[in-house]
């Protein structure tokens, strides 16, 4: 009987540790809701205060007289919305029936409006009641994805915990189980022996632990009223997808689906969308994408630039995953590999493998025994074996299974069938029954392109839209192609986020670049370390990536401006711009051009019609100036200052800008770039964002940044140690051209 009772306890203290987490989630959410409601009934209210008093006649048909209301002085249906019927019936000529009427008529303009209206968060504006609601989200967000999965396991816990303690409570005990009946002595060593089963199995997988980390993450206090907002700030769409789960921020169901046909939607809203695999949460339209990619399973997701296309098909490999695939494999340009790589250790439990360089044999093999994403490059898909039994490279034949997925990133790329890098795709798409194209450039202005793209997918859907689909306008092509694309657009699914996107995008130096970094690093010279990635633009793999998000912004008709502290690398930008023809290209706007010469170049940038780049220094560049027309920022290198670019981004991300800005930081990986990242992260960024919030700041931004000199000697030093290089005698570390 011991051990019976101390099975028993430790079977409650399971349960009170269940239900304790699901009564702090609760209250966690209840928070967030109650911050919530007073935020959205104010802009309900301005919005209703907006709505001119006419619309009541719109709800009631034109019944509904209102020229004595209007006399009264109410000009606004907010105005009538707020006053009382005892108020409405006060005024001369305005009877029960009236007043009545338009009191029905504005609540129910009033619900109409709430049914639309999303709460924004203003971080250059915070206020108590913002406040109040940023820190209730943060408790959830930094709780993190694995306070989901906490809390759904508390939940099967407690249900069954709740029926087998009562029914095992007789025995606990001798004298409590003599005085039971027969069936219920048998039910009670019945639900014990489940106790023993599901305890067992709450310890072999640690989840009283992890019970009480989610409870410890749910009640830790923030460190200061400030710390949620810097918090925010750099995970803002975090918050927003959050408050979206638990407040259902109202969105365009449609255009989040991408305008697709009833029965495709009703197919993927059927597909489930496993997350054991994945460490992020989906914003709703996210969601979608990824369980349009699995129903459909061979498709193009051509969402425009900053909607996540790459976390939707990491969500897409988690689930499949979940089922028991093993194998995965992406294409991607050169570039843009390490993100991959990074991205999927980021947002999954998938290990990732990138297949490139000269072990990219040994790489493939592994992959090949051990499982996981392979992460390779157009260039290199040919040289792997395909598996088709003649090779399409130089490979063996021997490619084992297909993948469970075949990801295409800038299937672009892919768009002449002519091409080397088309017929290999070719050849995997033809092995695998999963795949999924993604691209950013919008289908519906280039169908030629979406039928080379879709002939690698459906070949037969391809012979069904006819020799010319886009003829029919851009709502009948989507609805032929629904079956196989998917594209959505940022002004229809973030609505309600405030527009700022930030994505590092990590590239490998190229072998000429790589020796003239190393050259930096032994003449201790910090500035040419810092700008090594452009030595040689024929091979430089941040002007390579430089190139294709302004080509992608040019295909979506965006403008640019491109930041760096540097005068010769913004020549070297502007020569390899100059070649591509996309747009015009302004610039470079430097220290030395004088202010009214620097007005007129923002002024031709702004007035040009549709795509367009504007090349700044980022001292010039970053103050004093409005960049609001530009909605794609390219930021060259890191600063050595965080508010140069904390001030460069807020030139375009500022009152006036009708579009979220998409921010990329070109970062070369094993460089400078990366030891100074690590290093300024390690500051303490409380006192940073308060810092630059203040007026000192945004005055003098030596203030509080970090010693220039301190900081170059630090990360020469490390370099010169990590590469094994000799320093020669140089001069003190230069900060200036």
């Amino acid at each position: 009987m011991a051990q019976a009772r101390e099975l028993y306890e430790d079977a409650t203290r399971l349960h009170d540790a269940a239900r304790a987490l699901l009564a702090d989630h609760a209250r966690a959410l209840e928070a967030v809701r109650a911050a919530h409601a007073p935020l959205r009934d104010a802009s309900v209210a301005e919005e209703l205060a907006s709505l001119p008093l006419g619309r009541l006649k719109d709800v009631t048909e034109g019944r509904l007289r209102l020229a004595a209301v209007q006399a009264a002085g109410f000009t606004s249906v907010g105005e009538v919305h707020e006053a009382s019927r005892h108020r409405l019936r006060q005024i001369p000529g305005v009877g029960a029936q009236t007043a009545d009427q338009a009191l029905a008529a504005a609540r129910q303009l009033a619900r109409a409006v709430g049914e639309t209206v999303s709460v924004r968060i203003d971080v250059d504006r915070p206020e108590p009641r913002t406040t109040a609601l940023v820190t209730a989200l943060y408790r959830l967000v930094e709780a993190g994805p694995d306070l989901t999965r906490a809390v759904q396991t508390a939940e099967r816990y407690e249900k069954s915990l709740d029926e087998l303690l009562p029914a095992a409570r007789p025995a606990t005990g001798r004298l409590r189980l003599a005085f039971t009946g027969r069936h219920r002595r048998d039910a009670a060593r019945a639900a014990l022996a489940g106790l023993r089963e599901l305890t067992a199995r709450a310890a072999e997988a640690d989840v009283p632990l992890r019970l009480a980390q989610a409870t410890a993450d749910l009640l830790r206090e923030p460190a200061s009223e400030i710390e949620p907002w810097v918090d925010f700030e750099v995970r803002s769409a975090e918050y927003y997808s959050r408050l979206a789960e638990i407040c259902a921020q109202p969105t365009d169901l449609a255009a989040a689906e991408g305008f697709v046909p009833s029965e495709v939607a009703e197919r993927v809203h059927a597909q489930p969308l496993d997350d054991t695999h994945r460490r992020v949460s989906l914003r709703g339209y996210q969601a979608f994408g990824a369980r349009f990619a699995l129903a459909q399973r061979r498709v193009v997701l051509g969402d425009e630039m900053g909607l996540g296309k790459t976390v939707q098909a990491i969500a897409a490999l988690a689930h499949l995953a979940a089922e028991g695939h093993t194998h995965f494999l992406v294409v991607c340009p050169a570039g843009v590999l390490i993100n991959w790589t990074r991205e999927i250790g980021a947002r999954s439990t998938l290990r990732a493998l990138p297949v490139h360089g000269p072990d990219r044999r040994d790489a493939y093999a592994e992959w090949r025994e051990r499982g996981g994403v392979a992460v390779t490059t157009f260039d290199v898909l040919h040289t792997l074996p395909d598996g088709d039994g003649d090779g399409d490279g130089d490979g063996d034949g021997d490619g084992g299974p297909p993948p469970g997925m075949l990801v295409v990133d800038e299937a672009h790329y892919v768009k002449n069938p002519d091409t080397r890098r088309a017929r290999s795709v070719a050849v995997w798409t033809a092995r695998c029954d999963r795949v999924l194209f993604l691209t950013g450039t919008p289908m519906e202005n280039r169908v030629e392109e979406f039928r080379a793209l879709v002939r690698h997918l459906r070949p037969r859907l391809v012979a069904e839209l006819g020799e010319r689909p886009g003829t029919a306008g851009p709502h009948a092509f989507r609805r032929a192609v629904a079956p196989a694309y998917l594209r959505r657009n940022q002004k229809d699914v973030l609505a309600e986020l405030p527009g700022l996107i930030q994505v590092d995008a990590w590239e490998e130096l190229s072998a000429a670049d790589r020796d003239a970094y190393r050259a930096a690093v032994a003449a201790g010279n910090f500035m040419a370390m810092r700008r090594a990635a452009y030595a040689d633009p024929e091979t430089s793999a941040k002007l390579r990536r430089l190139r294709e998000l302004v080509a992608e912004a040019a295909a979506n008709g965006l403008k640019a401006v491109v930041f760096s502290y540097f005068r010769d690398v913004l020549t070297v930008v502007r020569e390899a711009l100059g070649d591509d023809g996309s747009g015009p290209v302004f610039g470079p706007l430097s220290g030395g051009v004088p202010a009214a010469r620097r007005q007129r170049l923002v002024d031709d940038f702004t007035a040009a019609g549709g795509h367009a780049v504007l090349l700044c220094q980022i001292e010039a560049g970053g103050v004093g100036l409005n960049l609001q027309a530009a909605s794609v920022v390219v930021l060259c290198e890191p600063q050595i200052k965080p508010t140069l670019e904390h001030q460069a981004v807020a030139r375009a991300h500022r009152m006036g800008q009708v579009r979220a800005v998409q921010v990329h930081r070109l970062l070369a990986a094993d460089s400078v770039d990366e030891r100074l990242l690590h290093i300024l992260r390690n500051k303490n960024r409380l006192f940073d964002a308060y810092a630059r919030r203040s007026d000192t700041a945004e005055a003098s931004p030596d203030a509080v940044d970090v010693s220039d000199d301190g900081l170059a000697r630090r990360i020469i030093e490390e370099e010169q140690t990590r590469l094994a290089l000799r320093p020669r005698d140089a001069p003190e570390p230069s900060h200036r051209l």
